[in-house]
């Protein structure tokens, strides 16, 4: 982790090569269709409650993901177009949910460091924390659910259904993340991280302010104190 950053990408050349490296990921497991752009965005990049990041070792983009804090006031999210009439009700008793997307791993990168989607799915954690969000959602490929599963203990509350521009069906999936902190902070202590970090990622400048450049881990500081 003293070799990894985070940064925003909400324009310019970091958000281009997420979009490319999401193609890029996704085109080599046959995920999409090609396309003459050789980037992956839609509308919901656009939404007010999206974060998009890019998560750097040694300076290289390796990973990318998409975060949707999703409320009744804000319900656009992915899980949320295909899962409406299971989420829905939810959020109008007063649900909300952190909604991390459009997960890609540099291939030549994964295969150096098998390590990147832990590092790259701690910023959902991070979300639902600072957020208070108590709920994480997955919309994923069945096949990948062993890991959610696992690592979260996630338990399916949809069935399999078709999303838009994918090549395959998905599945949804909930973590109850405050029944399952303390045991994943006890496995994966680099899951830790300090208030600062969390507002830096998350909390969206003000009118003339201007966003952190790169957010660097505080999981190795939250280990030494204690």
């Amino acid at each position: 982790m003293e070799r990894t950053e985070y940064r925003r990408c909400d324009t310019g050349e970091d958000l281009e090569d997420a979009y490319r490296l999401r193609y890029k990921s996704y085109r080599l497991s046959d995920m999409v269709s090609e396309n003459s752009d050789h980037t992956i965005h839609d509308a919901l990049d656009e939404t007010p409650n999206c974060y998009k990041f890019g998560i750097y070792i040694d300076g290289t983009l390796v990973s990318t993901l998409r975060i949707h804090h999703v409320t009744a006031e804000t319900p656009e999210s992915p899980s949320t177009m295909v899962y409406g009439d299971i989420l829905r009700p939810m959020l109008a008793k007063g649900a909300s949910f952190i909604d991390p997307s459009r997960f890609a791993a540099d291939p030549d990168w994964s295969r150096v460091y098998p390590q990147i989607p832990y590092l790259t799915l701690r910023l959902a954690g991070m979300a639902c924390f600072h957020f208070k969000a108590p709920y994480c959602l997955s919309t994923i490929r069945e096949e990948h659910a062993g890991f959610y599963k696992r690592i979260y203990c996630s338990e399916q509350i949809g069935e399999m259904r078709d999303y838009p521009g994918l090549n395959y069906q998905v599945v949804l999936y909930r973590a109850d993340v405050s029944a399952i902190r303390e045991r994943s902070f006890t496995r994966f202590p680099f899951f830790k991280s300090t208030a600062l970090e969390q507002r830096m990622l998350f909390q969206k400048p003000g009118k003339g302010e201007v966003a952190p450049l790169t957010i660097l881990p505080t999981a190795k500081y939250l280990s030494d104190a204690a």
